[in-house]
């Protein structure tokens, strides 16, 4: 007998508490994805090992988010030494502006279909890490991820909701369009979507993650599912050949990062937009902060960011073709010279020239004191809309990030890769790690990776609370939202400060994160976001 209640609807606070254990621990905002993890944990897999199992799990369990056609980052903590890996894909060969503006209406990158959609990097990802790192094979990680998809799964709250939100628009915007049509079979009942509770079986998607199991992830970028590919992109406007593919593969990249109060907040360089917190951060360090709640700290904590902004995206892009060395945006002269702009009003700041000198989210770590701060997304929802018919894939869709202006850095170019909003955390003091942070959520990743860690560092919160804290999020010029939970007194001394203020009815906006920390006597302490279907998973 069913219960009549609403799944989504909390009229009470609900209070958690930071996790601890001692063996292993995998952080998401799936419970059954943090299960898989933990599960290869216990079979003798590491922190790595666990991060691509779970990885793989969420393409299955939250396919709202992500996908095997999504893009990955991540920051691997491994054998006392620091790796970062950049699973973002590049533009087709063929894909010039020339060949785009014609096809485009209002002169900018649309957000659905064949051409905002790049080479996916999540498989070859998944293929790299277990193959530099990895203690098992990668048909033994992504085991759990295809039981899931073969013997069906139930539909958490959250997960739910943007699912039926997600098909509704895609109803109304893709009727009768053979481009779309397999989203459609692959993702609905019969064109309606699925509900809380409902089991879901993805068997296409079951398959390609057997076929890249097997092959190390060849059969996505050389074997059947590239043929597929490639049959899809030519009868549906697409620009890939099967070169674009084929020659496809992730890049090993070294850690950026600036220090906060001696704390030493790592994130991954350009193209993604983890620089973006840093240079927030490094601003933020110039002025001293007693009490998180006042109107005081919310405004200076805004106008860092959005100054953060202003640099990041104008010179932030692929960085075989960014003009300027973005190391200067980590100098102490940068803080302090774009930290002298901010004054007690609001103001809306434009680029400078610096001193010369748009997902999930999951976080694992094993007893041998190795971490993983990853993070993977097909960027808006379900992505293009294009699914990969007879395989399950959905594609995503990060070239709707290119600009169609030829003068601007992230201008669209071929085998280029986008200015990416996706970006994982790690946090290290006087050369130990102290563990990986991430906040996930398109512009809204960066503002939440510096809230946290200020929360930690600044005002001393617990690793939970760092996340639970309400949140504000910077949105265009002086346009700000807040949380609910952020008091009428602060609101008003903000508005009277000049921000374009308003309180947000959806929660989810503001992102969703998770942390683990490691102690010096190697107890793991973890935090998961109250904002979503969050899970640690742990033993």
């Amino acid at each position: 007998m069913k219960m009549n209640y609403d799944a989504l609807n909390q009229p009470y606070a609900s209070n958690r508490y930071c996790v601890t254990a001692k063996n292993g621990m995998v952080a998401t905002g799936n419970a059954l994805a943090s299960s898989a993890g933990l599960s290869i944990l216990q079979k003798g897999g590491n922190a790595v090992d666990a991060a691509v199992a779970t990885a793989a799990a969420l393409t299955v369990v939250e396919p709202t988010a992500n996908g095997i056609g999504s893009d990955a980052f991540a920051i691997v903590w491994i054998n006392n030494e620091l790796h970062g890996i950049n699973g973002s894909g590049y533009s087709p060969k063929h894909m010039t502006l020339n060949r785009v503006k014609p096809l485009v209406d209002n002169k900018e990158m649309p957000k659905h279909g064949w051409l905002p959609i790049m080479v996916p990097g999540a498989p070859k990802t998944w293929a790299r890490l277990i193959e530099r790192f990895g203690n098992l094979s990668l048909e033994e990680v992504l085991q759990p991820a295809i039981e899931y998809a073969e013997n069906g799964f139930p539909l958490s709250p959250s997960i739910a909701s943007s699912w039926q939100k997600a098909v509704e628009k895609y109803k109304e915007l893709f009727k009768d369009k053979l481009e779309y049509r397999e989203f459609f079979k692959t993702f609905t009942k019969d064109n309606e979507p699925y509900a809380f509770g409902d089991i879901v079986k993805l068997e296409n998607h079951a398959k390609t993650l057997r076929l890249i199991a097997q092959t190390n992830g060849d059969a996505f970028y050389k074997g059947e599912i590239a043929d597929q590919f490639i049959k899809q992109s030519l009868r549906d406007g697409g620009f890939f050949c099967k070169e674009d593919l084929a020659s496809y593969d992730v890049e090993w990249v070294d850690p950026i990062s600036v220090n906060y109060r001696g704390y030493d907040i790592f994130e991954l360089p350009p193209n993604g937009q983890g620089i973006t917190a840093l240079m927030a951060l490094n601003i933020l360090k110039e002025f001293q902060f007693e009490e998180r709640e006042t109107g005081d700290t919310y405004h200076k904590q805004l106008e860092a960011m959005k100054i953060a902004f202003a640099d990041s995206k104008h010179y932030v892009s692929d960085p075989t073709t960014m003009k300027m060395d973005y190391k200067r945006f980590l100098t102490d002269e940068y803080g302090a010279m774009r930290a002298k702009e901010i004054t007690d009003m609001a103001f809306e700041p434009r680029f400078c020239i610096p001193p010369k000198s748009g997902t999930v989210y999951l976080c694992t770590a094993d007893k041998f004191g190795n971490m993983v701060s990853m993070i993977q997304s097909n960027y808006m929802g379900f992505g293009s809309g294009v699914v990969l018919e007879g395989y399950g894939v959905s594609l995503q869709n990060r070239g709707c990030e290119f600009s169609l202006d030829e003068d601007d850095v992230n201008v669209l170019a071929p085998h280029k890769r986008s200015y990416h909003t996706i970006i994982p955390g790690f946090m290290m003091k006087d050369g130990k790690a102290i563990g990986p942070f991430g906040v996930m959520g398109g512009y809204m990743q960066p503002q939440g990776h510096v809230q946290v860690v200020m929360n930690m560092i600044d005002f001393n919160l617990n690793p939970q609370m760092a996340l639970d804290a309400p949140r504000w999020q910077w949105i265009e010029k002086r346009k700000v939202e807040v949380e609910k939970t952020v008091s009428q007194e602060i609101f008003d001394d903000l508005y009277d400060r000049g921000h374009d203020i308003s309180y947000s009815e959806n929660t989810s906006s503001f992102g969703r994160g998770q942390i683990i920390q490691r102690l010096e006597n190697g107890t793991l302490v973890g935090a998961c976001e109250s904002r979503t279907d969050s899970n640690i998973a742990c033993y």
